[in-house]
């Protein structure tokens, strides 16, 4: 949105600093020009913010390659083989097609937040296993599977699109991975500073159960959560602001994809996080 010029400005700097890998870098601006910024690289003006799901959805169209990094504007690859190592586990490994590196905050080894390791049993932070959710921030995935799985889903705007996409990605038959040896860098940021957190929180939520998840776990989904919101509320404005995007999650629309298979819904489970919470 191009509200952080400094930190943007670290970020393609990051990436224009990898080594070993071919990069195609375009900045998009959700509501802003980017040229301006940045006169010798591509860059996509889109007039109004579409959400960070869609911005990153239009960019895909402006470049070629076989993997695709999505990187957020706060994000720094202070490793300059990063996208080198990621691109290593792609190659030997064929049935991983998706890939969330380590967050830390700062390099000098302070704890990795909880809510960015993405397992239930968070456990060591420092060791991968199979990714149960997804932290966006610098997301990793073949081109041929973000193709075949549609991408991200434009409509949700903020929040929760990384589940979408990752179960998506399980659905589709490969392994959404989470590669502790590679670390980013990336501020310690409370979400719920956004004043439409909670609201498109909980609309989102509803909307992963009608979009993915077979009866009854939709339901016993949508209820873990409910319970969740209420234990979590901080008073009656969050509160009321959450049970806002429950009611428009139900009362609307939830486009896009099938109903999960299965089998997905049991590989959640034997991974540690089974679709109701």
């Amino acid at each position: 949105m191009g509200r952080r010029k400094e930190e943007l400005e670290q970020a393609v700097s990051s990436l224009l600093l990898q080594e070993g890998v071919t990069t195609e870098v375009v900045v998009v601006g959700n509501g802003w020009d980017p040229k301006p910024s940045f006169p010798r690289l591509k860059t996509l003006h889109l007039k109004e913010n579409l959400g960070i799901p869609a911005g990153r959805n239009a960019g895909v169209h402006e470049v070629k390659g076989l993997n695709l990094l999505f990187l957020d504007d706060d994000v720094h690859l202070y490793d300059p083989k990063t996208l080198l190592k990621m691109k290593k586990i792609l190659d030997e490994r064929e049935e991983i097609g998706l890939i969330q590196p380590r967050v830390i905050s700062n390099i000098s080894g302070e704890p990795t937040p909880k809510r960015w390791v993405p397992r239930l049993r968070i456990g060591n932070p420092l060791e991968s296993s199979v990714a149960t959710s997804l932290w966006e921030g610098s997301t990793v995935i073949r081109k041929n599977v973000f193709e075949e799985i549609g991408g991200w889903p434009d409509n949700f705007f903020y929040g929760h699109e990384g589940i979408d996409l990752l179960w998506r990605t399980l659905d589709a038959e490969y392994i959404p991975w989470y590669a502790a040896e590679i670390t980013v860098k990336h501020p310690v940021i409370n979400p719920a500073r956004h004043s439409y957190f909670y609201f498109l929180n909980a609309r989102n939520r509803v909307w992963l159960a009608k979009r993915h998840l077979r009866f009854p776990f939709s339901l016993l989904y949508l209820l873990t959560w409910f319970l969740i919101t209420i234990i979590r509320a901080r008073g009656l404005k969050t509160f009321g602001a959450s049970l806002r995007g429950f009611i428009s999650g139900f009362f609307s629309k939830a486009e896009g994809q099938r109903k999960l298979r299965w089998k997905t819904h049991w590989l959640l489970t034997r991974y540690g996080r089974a679709p109701l919470i």
